[in-house]
């Protein structure tokens, strides 16, 4: 006892600190790993990506209980989820919201039967990127043509309520709601918003000058 008594008098104010640090990370913001390439040319292996978690529930700390519902997604934005059907954390592009018909025809994506702005900016025989804009967010998309095409087209489907349907910005190399299905309201973490700093991991892991705290959305 007189051990505990001593190093919480020796050590309080760095306690305080790892315990404020420790909440805020839990229900405020957190950053997030990106190990894959789902999400190029948006997001690259080695992005440490800022989650907003106020942006869609107030939760309390260590846990999933929601204390207090802040907003809701919207299509375009960059999401960070717990997926029960992975059994990962994941992070994809909401595409359709609760009650949205969605449908892809040959990497076009169309919702509620609009076809979305679809523009290819550049190809050559081995990939192609394009811009294409979903509500008021425009991003570029990737689609490797080395990769099989299975997931490029999928019928008109309805999005449940409660459910979302998202997608990697990496279309052909991006196991999203194509595979595990629609994302439950509750599984959502939160918000991508920053990328904090990246390492490249081709290059020895050294930073990308060019990427400090660079807005996602602006990319």
């Amino acid at each position: 006892m007189i051990f505990f008594k001593r190093f919480w008098t020796n050590n309080k104010l760095f306690i305080l600190f790892i315990l404020l640090m420790s909440v805020f990370r839990s229900a405020v913001a957190d950053w997030y790993t990106v190990p894959t390439g789902s999400m190029q040319p948006t997001i690259k292996e080695g992005d440490r990506v800022i989650v907003n978690k106020m942006a869609y529930d107030l939760k309390l700390p260590f846990s999933q209980v929601t204390l207090l519902t802040t907003g809701e997604p919207k299509r375009g934005e960059i999401v960070v989820f717990e997926s029960k059907a992975a059994d990962n954390r994941l992070i994809k592009r909401m595409i359709g919201l609760p009650g949205d018909v969605i449908e892809m025809k040959n990497e076009t994506l169309f919702i509620n039967g609009t076809k979305l702005n679809h523009q290819i900016t550049k190809q050559n025989s081995q990939q192609l990127f394009a811009t294409e804009q979903v509500d008021l967010i425009t991003h570029t998309i990737r689609i490797d043509k080395n990769k099989s095409n299975q997931l490029s087209n999928f019928p008109p489907i309805k999005v449940p309520a409660d459910h979302y349907l998202v997608l990697g910005d990496n279309r052909r190399n991006s196991a999203d709601s194509r595979v595990y299905g629609f994302v439950l309201r509750h599984e959502l973490k939160g918000k991508a918003t920053t990328i904090a700093f990246s390492v490249n991991y081709d290059n020895y892991y050294l930073p990308r000058e060019n990427r400090f705290f660079k807005d996602i959305y602006d990319i």
